[in-house]
This record gives structure tokens, sequence and C-alpha cells, in this order.
């Protein structure tokens, strides 16, 4: 019988009281005042703790944390609590809640890693303005892909059915299409507003470090 373990459980609750918390305690950005071009911190509302790049002057070392547990909307949370809720317990009861936390964090951090690499070519050596220093990254996404990388690499004849379109899938052939997605709108610089490279990263730090425990084994 399908079981949600207790890591799973407890970053599914963080995620939505931090959602709800933020946006009745916080609230959503003053537009007005980012409009007119001369915001402080606390006219980002909510997106506080979401992540800036560290050269603006909205940058705090929290959001290095706290920016994995915020999202923008509702759909936001929905499809990555979503995909947690699927794609977790199965690792988690396979590795341990200590493993799977660790797993769980270290690819979020590295998706931050990876889209902090890109924002400092972009703005360094691709021409980009220098306002998009001040573009805020939030979400567990980076964390989510790596779930699913792990889900892929552990399970990887596991048939998923996919939503759109509704067709059986094996694990593994799921998240390499999923990455070749992201690599492409990434590439494309589609701007389509979702850190697509946040998610690569995840992905790939989270195959990286399956690979190290293969080789070396894990003292977690």
């Amino acid at each position: 019988m399908f079981r949600v373990t207790d890591v799973v459980k407890h970053l599914i609750i963080i995620n939505v009281l931090m959602f709800f918390g933020t946006l009745f305690i916080l609230g959503d950005p003053s537009w007005s005042a980012l409009e007119r071009g001369d915001p402080t911190l606390s006219d980002w509302g909510k997106y506080m703790l979401a992540l800036f790049y560290p050269t603006s002057e909205f940058f705090q070392p929290y959001q290095i944390v706290t920016h994995m547990f915020m999202h923008a909307d509702f759909t936001h949370i929905l499809f990555n609590m979503f995909a947690l809720f699927m794609f977790g317990p199965p690792l988690e009861a396979t590795w341990g809640p200590k493993r799977f936390l660790f797993f769980y964090l270290a690819t979020g951090f590295g998706a931050a890693i990876l889209h902090m690499l890109v924002r400092f070519i972009d703005l360094n050596y691709g021409g980009a303005s220098a306002s998009l220093a001040h573009v805020p990254s939030l979400g567990a996404s980076g964390a989510v892909f790596g779930i699913l990388t792990g889900y892929g690499m552990l399970f990887p004849n596991n048939r998923i059915m996919l939503i759109f379109p509704p067709i059986p899938m094996k694990a593994k052939y799921f998240v390499i299409i999923f990455a070749a997605i992201e690599l492409f709108l990434g590439l494309g610089n589609f701007n389509t507003g979702v850190a697509h490279y946040a998610h690569l990263g995840g992905a790939l730090f989270g195959f990286l470090i399956i690979l190290y425990w293969r080789k070396f084994g894990s003292r977690l």
C-alpha cells in the first residue's frame, strides 16, 4: 500500500505553510514601487525570501535556504508538491530519512549553484542587462528534479503514466526526455520565466551524488 514517508510529508507541510504564510504575512510585491525603480527589500513582499543574485542590493544570505521553500503561485507549488509526493517516498524508503533529506537539500543547493553560474555568465559575458541581478529565483523545482533523477536511476524500468499525453513510459526515459527539454529551453533562451538551468542543476547534482554513493557508499 502506498504510504507517504515522514520526510516527504514534512517537506510538503513546510512548503505549503511557507506558501500561504508568506502570502498572508508578507504579501505580494509592491508592483508600483518596483515599476518606479526605487524599491527596498520590503517592497518585494514574499519575494524577500526568494534568491537574488549576490551583487543585487536585495540579496540576503538566508535566501540561499529559504528560496527552496518558496513558490510563485498555486500552480507552481501544486506541480512541485505532487512530484515530491509521487516520487519522493520510494527514495526515502530505500535510503532512509537522513540520506533522503541530504539528497533533497543538496540537489536544491546544486540547482541554485548552476543557476547562479549561468546568471554570472549572462551578466558578465552574455550582454545581459544589469537589472537581471535583481530578478529573484524561487521554488523547490531544482530539488524536485533531483528527486526525479534519483527515481529514474534507482527504478529505471518502473512505468510512469504521463498526464500530457496520457501514455506510459519507463522512468529512465521520462527523466532523459525532461532533461533534454529543459536543456533545449535553456539554450534557446525563450524567456519563459522558468529557471531551466536550476532544474538541470538539480538533476545534475542528483546524478553525481548517486554515482558517488554507488562507488564510495554513504555514511549518512
